[in-house]
């Protein structure tokens, strides 16, 4: 029987979407074919069994559009951002970028789309989850210390200068002031991440499968291919326990077998040494204490000081926010609207106690 999509009837707007969607799956496809390149082991056989997936992907729509492909658009800008970060750093945060692009695929609600591809990009949400899960548990320890040091160093420090600017102090004083904020709060965030770090390590939970559509997803996998063993894989069990598991999932429909555990899953290195850490959160605070009061440091004094300081450690904040929503896989762009509102709320708040006992003890 003739794929219906293939003769004279499929309108225009059909056939442009065809192209799309085959121009996007092609660009994923080169995008985890990036990233297999720069893996080794493991990494590099899921990532390039996701590619090959990618690609049965595109051939569905290559024999809808049969002669008609003619010239593709080019690729979604996400998909083509991916790929440019692919290139150029490789790192977990392309991964965590690209499970929250899979989670958005449109296959589920697309008539054109067959069930099995809809269930391979929910599968494949699963398995860059356990890859970015690897790459967040190697860099979790140092880059908490670092992100939230810096952060802390941020707003302690506007909200220390803003609440002596508000007690009506001279521009000398509000420099020595945020001095010795920027090195009491740097040794603090030092030796309290160390202790942290020692006493929490054996407490923090590793990443959880979420696969909660199981009885949905799994008769429609195509059992030739089986997918689970990647989910499985990228968990940390070996492949051929991962593709026996899998193909019990598979005839027993209950999730349960082995979506959980695995040997990577307890073996994942997750906060990094004590000593990394405390030194990542004592500099990355420094760097941020030090934003508010660069104005000062250059001889700024009265409002243009104040307003200039303030939009130093804004612009900060967005960014500290949007890399801990890259890392994420969060939307960076409201991670660092949500860390910028809350570093003004708490500067304003201790600016106007400034405010109320530079009046009261005046």
């Amino acid at each position: 029987m003739a794929d219906p999509g293939v003769g004279t009837g499929a309108s225009r707007s059909s056939v442009r979407r065809w192209r799309r969607m085959l121009a996007d799956e092609r660009a994923e496809s080169a995008l985890y074919r990036d990233l297999a390149r720069r893996r080794t082991g493991e990494d590099r056989e899921i990532l390039l069994g996701l590619a090959r997936a990618e690609e049965r992907h595109a051939a569905h729509w290559e024999s809808k559009l049969g002669p008609r492909a003619g010239r593709l658009p080019r690729p979604a800008l996400r998909s083509r951002l991916l790929a440019l970060l692919a290139r150029r750093f490789g790192s977990v945060f392309v991964l965590a970028l690209a499970q929250r692009a899979e989670s958005r695929s449109p296959y589920a609600t697309d008539p054109e789309a067959t069930a099995t591809m809809a269930a391979d990009e929910r599968i494949h949400e699963e398995v860059l989850r356990g890859l970015a899960a690897r790459g967040r548990a190697r860099v979790s320890g140092s880059f908490r210390a670092a992100v939230f040091g810096a952060n802390d160093g941020l707003v302690s420090n506007l909200a220390l200068v803003l609440g002596i600017a508000g007690a009506g102090e001279s521009a000398r004083t509000v420099l020595l002031t945020g001095i010795a904020g920027l090195l009491a709060g740097a040794l603090s965030m030092g030796a309290g991440e160390y202790v942290s770090v020692r006493s929490q390590r054996e407490l923090l939970e590793v990443s959880a499968p979420v696969l909660t559509d199981a009885p949905q997803v799994l008769p429609a996998l195509d059992v030739d291919e089986n997918e689970l063993a990647l989910v499985m894989r990228a968990r940390g069990l070996s492949a051929e326990e991962a593709q026996e598991r899998s193909q019990e999932m598979l005839r027993t429909h209950d999730p349960a077998v082995g979506l959980r555990g695995g040997a990577g899953d307890d073996a994942h290195e997750t906060v990094g040494t004590a000593l990394a850490a405390a030194a990542s959160s004592f500099a990355f605070f420094a760097s941020g204490a030090a934003i508010p009061i660069l104005p000062f440091m250059f001889g700024a004094a009265g409002l243009s000081a104040y307003l200039v300081s303030a939009v130093l450690v804004g612009l900060a904040l967005l960014t500290t926010g949007a890399v801990v929503g890259l890392l994420s896989g969060g939307p960076p762009l409201r991670r660092g609207l949500r860390q910028l509102l809350i570093g003004a709320a708490a500067a304003g708040v201790t600016y106007g106690l400034g405010l109320l006992f530079g009046s009261v003890l005046g």
